[in-house]
């Protein structure tokens, strides 16, 4: 029988004219050569095949003699009852009828109907019969109609790719400690075999890796909209902080600010906090806390997303409240007891 038409385009004996196309398109843009520059020969070899393929089994006549012959029948050993089908002609006169594949870049033209997706590569990987490039003078079938490159339109290295489609991610910081899971939906036009588009949604899960920072972004290659000539762009989610009551983020060290009076500061003061993982953290101050000291708690900071298992520190800045009065014995108290040391009241 030769060549096997079907599975050339990976497709059953009984299928439908739909299913036929989505396996063309889907083997035609695979390995179409203009996408398989460091593999141009094979894909030459097989877009060829999958061409002739195509076009044997779409046409109802080609297909039923290829069906009942083989690739015999279609090379001219046909029985004379099928005297007159078009596409066949064996050359010299003689009964039967032999196929003479059309040109590969003709058929996918046809197919797309004018419109290459792969446009704006000045010629083909192999020549069409006419000596011209396959899809017209331009991208459009005029001359010279091919956009500057700094427009985003298409350059002799391949088909222009749309830009980025960027949205934010707003996170808050205990899932950036913590890390967590997001499902973000989308919806997107892709085009069936036929070039018809639609819209689809879409789910994409996103991993939040702790310690990831403001910034971070997270890439879906080509998730944009499908259009003919354009390969779509790819779908960028960019990390974004939600502001915390308590916690202020500096790179991976997290900075608290603790409100104590007068007292505590000279006498000593207890902190508690609440860690962003659910933990409580007991933090001794006997030290007398002057205007601008911090104290840094080591390692209780943010992740470090590049250094596994370490953090940042804890920093814990004090806004010392004053009394707003003093009476005559409290002030008379305060000098007996701060009596000869350095503070001045």
């Amino acid at each position: 029988m030769g060549v096997d038409y079907y599975n050339v385009l990976k497709v059953g004996r009984n299928v439908s004219e739909d299913d036929l196309k989505k396996a063309y398109r889907k083997l035609a843009m695979r390995w179409h050569p203009d996408k398989n520059p460091n593999n141009k020969k094979e894909a030459e070899t097989k877009f060829k095949e999958v061409s002739e393929a195509y076009e044997v089994l779409s046409d109802p006549q080609k297909r039923a003699i290829y069906d009942q012959y083989g690739e015999d029948g279609l090379k001219g050993q046909v029985p004379p009852s099928w005297s007159g089908a078009g596409g066949f002609a064996n050359g010299d006169g003689r009964s039967g009828y032999k196929f003479n594949p059309r040109n590969a870049d003709d058929i996918f033209a046809e197919f797309f109907g004018g419109s290459n997706p792969f446009s704006g590569l000045n010629g083909s990987a192999f020549g069409s019969k006419s000596g011209r490039a396959p899809f017209g003078d331009g991208v459009f079938g005029t001359k010279n109609s091919f956009k500057p490159s700094h427009e985003g339109a298409t350059t002799s290295s391949g088909p222009r790719k749309a830009a980025p489609i960027e949205n934010k991610l707003p996170c808050t910081l205990e899932e950036l400690y913590s890390g967590s899971h997001r499902k973000m939906k989308i919806s997107r036009n892709v085009m069936d075999a036929t070039g018809k588009l639609t819209q689809v949604e879409e789910v994409l899960r996103i991993g939040v890796k702790p310690g990831w920072k403001k910034g971070t972004k997270i890439t879906f290659p080509e998730k944009g909209n499908e259009q003919p000539g354009v390969i779509p762009a790819d779908v960028v989610f960019v990390i974004d902080e939600k502001p915390h009551d308590v916690f202020k983020r500096d790179g991976s060290d997290l900075i608290v600010v603790q409100k104590i009076t007068l007292l505590e500061a000279l006498s000593g003061y207890t902190i508690i906090l609440s860690t962003l993982d659910g933990r409580t953290l007991n933090i001794p101050c006997n030290e007398i806390i002057s205007h601008g000291y911090e104290k840094v708690v080591p390692r209780e900071g943010m992740p470090i997303a590049k250094e596994l298992g370490k953090k940042g520190n804890l920093i814990i800045k004090f806004d010392v409240k004053f009394p707003s009065r003093l009476s005559t014995e409290q002030k008379a108290g305060l000098r007996k007891i701060l009596s000869g040391s350095t503070c001045v009241l």
